[in-house]
């Protein structure tokens, strides 16, 4: 059953009109901040909001990957407002999400107050904007004093030191129909260089020009269906917002109260950078070559393998989980992103460090003629083995095959042909090693002496990999894996009572199945996931896991959610720095793929597909036109 509705569509936001006690958060990130704000409404019906600020820059010590310092701001220590020495008691009446959250609430004071929180741009400072309307003659005061210091801390840095501001009058009086705006901010900055109180219209216009380059002007999805459009419109503002101003440049990072600040080789390198190079968004493309170029120090002659993860704004590391395969995930994720961005000279820059790890790889085969890895980004969350996994073989024969046609493209056939070559021998070690019947299954057992189904044998097919296809596709979408929720981690057992999903296995399952012809099977559970995460109860991204991490919001799942679009639905691939191929194909019950501005090969080009035939324009030109037949096409300039 799908959970409750909560929340419906209006344009490209979501609105809630609450009838009961319920409550969410939402996370929204500036350059030097990110925000998140629990919110919701009590059994009374009233206003419930907590503010909570991470400043990604200011370290604290031990400057460990969670040193990030933070201020919550509890509901009981925030300005209110005030009539007659009484607190006034909001009751909303709609919550907003369009990027930014807007709450209208009437209240037991002859007013109407509307709060409009979101995070400044580029300034150390969550802000809010708040609107009081009379209905009647009213005097009001706000309960805090204009300037308070609600917290200071030594870090990195010298002293932090947080502070609570606001700018409304101490005491006012509105006559019916006149309103008043004033601002709350919560901000933090070293004790030696206090920043002064941005100006909030001012940072809402810049947040509003951010919404607008991420979700109107980059990868623009109409299909006809609400849901899956603005869905992935707010999938494309959570995975490219989430960019922080570092010592070592932009960082995008994962956020989710935890990480910041820091760079991961699945979450950076394999799930965002490859999106982030169709984008055309110059912030997000500038953060994704600085996650490139941050492991390529690590690359060393000695082959030792890359960190877990570069922390403290690019200072440090950690290394706590071994090998987790983070050599093929960089092989397959910087491959991918210099043949979509089709930029020669940053080819020719991360060229060296993708045949690095193309060699590293080959470097930790074992006999069996699979690559070996201590772990993988689960990092031993569920049974698997120290020697081999599926996830590293999987990922490095795609690494290897895209890796081949960037070899080609640089004018260099014979690694081309040496890492094809390879990838013909992987492929077959991968069958001999990992393939195995699984409840009757024709699919893949994740490690050698592991008999239960596991999420990601979707990653085979996600790599071109199709000798088990039906099984796998099958096992998918059995009841060993398969939930409301998505598809189960591992399937319960003996050995695993862990019922824990991850959004990015099950993303990469929806995707697998668009490539690979399946797109009828999975269409329909692929807009009940869209509804369930935008409109029932934790919304309106994609989530990490859960239960283990209360699905949190992190960005690179919000990233794999739109190349479930790009490379599954259109069946996007790469051939060169100058070309790729698409499918054209309309599952069961989608009216027609429009997809605009999406760069790749350096231009800007549309793809419309209807039922009766297809369009690809370049620049606002018309390229190419064909019937919807589902037969791969190639574009080029």
């Amino acid at each position: 059953m799908l959970s409750k509705q909560l929340w419906r569509v209006s344009g490209n936001s979501l609105v809630w009109r609450p009838e009961g006690a319920h409550s969410d958060d939402i996370e929204m990130s500036g350059l030097y901040v990110d925000v998140i704000v629990d919110y919701g409404v009590d059994e009374a019906g009233a206003l419930r909001l907590q503010r909570h600020a991470y400043f990604p820059t200011l370290r604290t010590i031990p400057n460990d990957t969670h040193a990030t310092y933070s201020v919550t701001l509890p509901q009981e220590s925030a300005p209110r407002l005030l009539c007659d020495g009484s607190p006034v008691t909001e009751y909303p009446q709609t919550f907003t999400l369009d990027g930014l959250l807007t709450v209208c609430s009437r209240t037991n004071a002859g007013v109407q107050v509307t709060r409009c929180l979101f995070p400044a741009s580029a300034a150390r400072c969550a802000l809010e904007q708040v609107t009081v309307t009379a209905s009647q003659t009213v005097t009001l005061s706000v309960s805090l004093p204009a300037e308070t210091v609600v917290d200071r801390r030594f870090g990195t840095k010298g002293v932090y030191v947080a502070k609570l501001r606001h700018t409304a009058p101490p005491s006012f009086t509105l006559q019916a129909g006149e309103s008043l705006t004033y601002t709350v901010a919560l901000s933090a900055d070293p004790a030696n260089s206090p920043a002064p109180l941005p100006d909030a219209e001012t940072e809402r216009e810049s947040r509003l020009r951010r919404i607008a380059a991420l979700c109107d002007r980059s990868l623009v999805l109409d299909t006809g269906i609400p849901e899956l459009d603005v869905m992935i419109r707010f999938a494309k503002l959570r995975a490219g917002e989430s960019i922080f101003e570092t010592l070592s440049g932009k960082f995008h990072s994962p956020g989710g109260r935890a990480y910041y600040a820091a760079i991961w080789c699945n979450d950076q390198i394999e799930y965002a950078g490859p999106h982030f190079a169709m984008t055309g968004d110059p912030v997000a493309i500038e953060a994704s070559l600085n996650a490139y170029r941050a492991y390529i120090p690590f690359m060393s002659d000695d082959y030792h393998p890359l960190p877990c993860s570069i922390i403290a704004e690019g200072l440090d590391i950690w290394n706590g989980a071994g090998d987790r395969g983070d050599a093929a995930m960089y092989l397959y994720g910087a491959s991918l992103f210099c043949l979509y961005l089709g930029d020669r000279a940053v080819a020719e820059e991360l060229y060296p460090a993708i045949r690095w790890c193309a060699e590293y790889c080959d470097r930790r085969r074992l006999p069996e003629g699979v690559i070996g890895s201590d772990t993988d980004e689960l990092e031993g969350r569920f049974p698997t083995d120290r020697i081999a996994n599926l996830s590293t073989s999987a990922l490095c024969y795609g690494g290897l095959l895209t890796a081949a046609k960037l070899a080609e493209s640089l004018e260099d056939p014979a690694t081309a042909a040496l890492y094809r070559q390879r990838a013909a021998a992987l492929e077959q070690a991968i069958e001999t090693y990992f393939g195995a019947n699984l409840h009757g299954f024709d699919t893949y057992r994740y490690s050698r002496g592991i008999e239960t189904l596991r999420a990601w044998i979707c990653l085979p097919l996600c790599v071109g990999i199709t000798t088990r296809l039906q099984g796998t596709m099958n096992a998918m979408l059995s009841p060993y894996l398969w939930t409301e929720e998505g598809m189960l981690t591992c399937e319960l057992s003996e050995e695993n009572r862990n019922d824990t999903i991850w959004d990015r296995s099950t993303l990469y399952g929806f995707k697998c199945a668009f490539m690979n012809g399946q797109g009828d099977r999975v269409i329909q559970p692929l807009l009940r996931y869209c509804r369930k995460r935008l409109l029932c109860d934790r919304v309106p991204y994609a989530v990490e896991a859960y239960p283990e991490g209360g699905k949190r919001h992190l960005s690179g799942e919000s990233a794999l959610l739109v190349r479930v679009i790009t490379e599954g639905l259109l069946g996007i691939r790469p051939v060169g720095l100058n070309a790729f191929s698409f499918v054209p194909q309309l599952p069961a019950g989608l009216p027609h793929i429009r997809l605009s501005y999406l760069y790749m090969a350096g231009h800007c080009w549309d793809i419309c597909v209807e039922s009766e035939g297809w369009t690809v324009t370049v620049d606002g030109k018309t390229v190419a036109t064909g019937k919807t037949d589902g037969d791969r096409v190639t574009v080029s300039v």
